[in-house]
């Protein structure tokens, strides 16, 4: 039986979850895929997934006994992987920290919104550079910026490889001062039991990732489309990143 993803969330197909239906499409990948607005049936689990996603999902789209179903799947050696927002972690209307799979995940989340929403920039910086699903991206010879995430909290034991630290800038009379602060973990990674577990606090399509979704350099772009779903059109180093994180969590690196 071949290996697949589980897909949950980012709306629809025809809407945010194109991104990254699209991205593994491109990769030749296999997956299931839930919308946000339905429940995770039980049957779906028939499959042999070897990673499960969620993103922008509701818990509450879960039945406990599939859930805990999923978190002995990871214990037993499949990866885990929640993305950002506003029906992640806690979010609004997310609450998974309601949910087992709140056991599984590197990260700790809170029982109020952790939403943050910004008219400012946030700058990222890598802090494990060596790390595989963070290496060979230029992260200091061309930042990224994300306009949004959900506030995390790393458990112990686990790794912050990327951190994101607000950019404000000031227009003075002779020009523009920039100042940074307010340092917030953007990707976390562990493990639970015999499976690799992630969680990255913005989320794969716009708004919040903002011109992350563009990140170069140069000009190369990276196009796909997924059966039922618009095409997509994204920077090349974009791409990289998400394909060597999912990579990670399935053990193919």
């Amino acid at each position: 039986m071949s290996r697949r993803v589980l897909y949950c969330g980012d709306t629809a197909l025809k809407g945010a979850a194109a991104y990254l239906a699209g991205l593994m499409t491109s990769w030749g990948w296999n997956f299931d895929y839930i919308p946000s607005d339905q429940a995770l049936d039980a049957s779906t689990l028939n499959r042999d997934h070897d990673l499960f996603i969620f993103s922008d999902y509701p818990a509450a789209r879960l039945h406990e006994a599939t859930a805990t179903e999923i978190v002995q799947r990871v214990e037993r050696g499949a990866g885990l992987l929640m993305i950002g927002g506003w029906e992640s972690f806690h979010g609004l209307g997310g609450d998974w920290d309601q949910s087992p799979i709140a056991a599984a995940l590197p990260v700790a989340i809170g029982s109020l919104d952790d939403r943050v929403n910004s008219d400012e920039a946030f700058y990222v910086k890598v802090a494990q550079s060596e790390h595989p699903i963070v290496s060979h991206l230029p992260w200091n010879e061309r930042p990224p910026l994300v306009g949004g995430f959900n506030l995390i909290e790393p458990k112990a034991g686990t790794q912050v490889l990327l951190q994101i630290t607000r950019l404000s800038v000031q227009r003075l009379a002779t020009g523009f001062a920039a100042t940074f602060a307010e340092d917030h973990p953007l990707l976390v990674v562990g493990e639970h039991g015999a499976g690799r577990t992630a969680a990255f606090a913005s989320d794969v399509a716009p708004h919040w990732i903002g011109p992350m979704v563009d990140w170069g350099p140069g000009p190369k772009r990276v196009t796909g489309q997924a059966a039922g779903a618009d095409g997509i059109e994204v920077g090349a180093a974009y791409a990289q990143f998400f394909h060597q994180l999912l990579s990670w969590c399935r053990k193919l690196s």
